[in-house]
């Protein structure tokens, strides 16, 4: 198997008749999905998606793909392949438009609809290709078949990219449930023939690689479902994915079934939902869903709230409710049920949820204690089987951790892949495929892009770690006034701490150094501002550390006069 090098350079020319395939996003991380092609000159990207912030990224809204090495190419760009609707697969799509409006995109119906009334918020009318499985379409020189898998939502599709270098398979995420609530099959004869065809490289969604045998059947949660609306004596609140579809109309199917009214809350679950409805990809019976105004109207026992939240963000609806944040107040014999996966790296902030939902007095269901989710990637023998259909020549995992990335590869190399056809890459690395081989060629920038407020790139990494230090540790300001000829003191030192856990009064100890070093300096001649900060804030952050094992971030201001 072969893996990237951190001293990888920038990739040679493309050899002619080659492929290359650069990874933006999704690769040692769950999220920011992202894909470029390139053949002859021209680029095909598949899927361009979010990644939701961690709890040491305080202040930043999302987390994009790190558009650097294709912002020079706008204009070679023949098209974008959505796989699905999800988040961690259109979410950036937006701020790549920005760059380029009318670069085209292609996916499902659903899919379309939900970019679409995104970008409408972002102000931009999207030139866009509706696809379905089985449709085959030429976009600039690849040649792109799409094909059905069943997921965690409603209208995903694989992508077989064909081109003179061979043909490459992106499954995006995809698992075999054989019964699924749309009766729409991950389409296993569709693979088959494309691997009688040949798949040259095959890129394969890594998500449960780690996890043995089948992914349960989405229907299971029904009864499980039935069972909490059964028992559940005052209103129930679910939390779930926006996009979750198939999970909503199990919601209100139970609703339906136990004489309960549902209403959507927050923008987004909102707005999906309506356009899930109406695309009919959601059935609602009649009078079913109310708004929310109307609730006050209704018993507790025949209320249902859907909302998001299920992974503990701190905006969304079901964490201010946690927080008494929200027009919703949990009481006494209220049941949440948290309808949805565990994303890696948001385990806390879940669980600080829980516990102020139960803290109130709700009776909290959630995938530990309760059968109510269960997952849209495909489990280890569910990838088994899938080696064995597709055959691939070459195979590079795609969209997990890392840990995820090398136990889909051990999956292909136990069904015949052989190892030094299996390639394990990250964000940026390059891999090509030449004369049937997929081998990496060295790697571009690929780093996250932060989305906070209006702002997209303007916050780095120095400013997250000032962030972090603000958050942990606090801030101590210092003013002094120095003579501008001199450089003695002529005022101050004065003082103050925020968040650093040290009373004002305790700095009247280290005040008399500050003063010190300041009038050794002046003797010595320092009169340059920038210099006597710096003095400043060594003498203070000494003696903070000494006396308090504390490192808060230190702010000396020097005024002249």
């Amino acid at each position: 198997m072969s893996h990237p090098h951190p001293e990888l350079g920038p990739p040679p020319k493309l050899p002619e008749g080659g492929l290359r395939v650069t990874p933006l996003g999704g690769l040692g991380e769950i999220g920011r999905n992202m894909t470029v092609f390139e053949y002859g000159g021209r680029l095909l990207i598949v899927d361009c998606g979010v990644l939701f912030p961690e709890e040491e990224q305080p202040g930043i809204d999302l987390i994009l793909p790190d558009f650097t090495s294709v912002r020079d190419r706008l204009d070679d760009i023949d098209g974008i392949v959505l796989t699905h609707g999800h988040e961690d697969h259109i979410g950036g799509v937006p701020y790549l438009l920005r760059e380029k409006p009318d670069i085209p995109l292609i996916g499902s119906k659903l899919t379309l609809a939900l970019i679409e009334a995104k970008l409408q918020e972002h102000r931009i009318r999207p030139y866009t290709l509706e696809v379905a499985e089985g449709n085959r379409e030429r976009i600039g020189p690849f040649d792109c078949e799409f094909i059905a898998v069943n997921h965690s939502i409603p209208d995903a599709l694989a992508v077989a990219i064909r081109t003179p270098a061979g043909m490459v398979v992106h499954t995006g995420d995809f698992k075999m449930d054989q019964l699924p609530l749309d009766n729409r099959l991950t389409d296993l004869h569709a693979f088959a023939r494309l691997s009688e065809e040949g798949i040259d490289l095959l890129l394969t969604d890594s998500t449960n690689a780690e996890v043995p045998g089948f992914t349960p059947h989405e229907r299971d949660i029904s009864n499980v479902l039935r069972q909490v609306f059964a028992s559940a004596r005052k209103r129930i609140i679910v939390a779930s994915f926006a996009s979750h579809v198939h999970r909503i109309q199990q919601i209100l199917d139970a609703a339906h079934e136990y004489g309960r009214r549902v209403a959507f809350v927050g923008r987004s679950m909102v707005r999906n939902m309506g356009i899930a409805r109406d695309l009919g990809y959601l059935r609602v019976p009649s009078g079913l869903v109310v708004d929310v105004k109307t609730l006050d109207d209704l018993p507790d026992d025949e209320v249902v709230l859907v909302c998001t939240g299920s992974q503990g963000e701190p905006m969304a609806a079901l964490s201010r409710m946690a927080n008494r944040d929200h027009q919703i107040r949990i009481v006494q014999g209220d049941t949440v049920i948290l309808a949805s996966s565990l994303i890696p790296g948001n385990e806390n902030a879940v669980y600080r949820v829980i516990n102020g939902l139960t803290r109130w007095g709700a009776n909290v269901v959630h995938k530990g204690n309760a059968k109510v989710h269960v997952s849209g990637h495909a489990s280890a023998g569910e990838l088994l089987y899938f080696y064995n259909i597709c055959r691939p020549k070459n195979l590079m995992p795609v969209h997990g951790e890392w840990r995820h990335l090398r136990a889909n590869a051990e999956l292909g190399a136990m069904t015949g892949v052989p190892h030094d056809r299996i390639v394990i890459a990250e964000d940026g690395v390059v891999v090509d495929l030449v004369e049937g081989k997929a081998k990496i060629s060295g790697k571009v920038q690929a780093g996250y892009v932060y989305v906070d407020g209006l702002s997209v790139g303007g916050v780095g990494e120095p400013a997250l770690k000032d962030r972090k230090i603000l958050g942990d540790e606090g801030i101590i300001s210092v003013f002094v006034v120095v003579d501008a000829s001199t450089g003695k003191i002529t005022g101050g030192p004065h003082i103050q701490a925020r968040g650093s856990g040290i009373e004002d009064s305790a700095f009247g100890d280290v005040i008399p150094r500050v003063t010190e070093v300041l009038e050794r300096s002046a003797q010595d001649g320092v009169v340059e501002p920038h210099q006597l900060q710096q003095l400043v804030r060594r003498t203070l952050g000494k003696w903070v550390s000494d006396t308090y094992r504390r490192r808060p971030m230190i702010l000396p201001v020097v005024v002249e006069v």
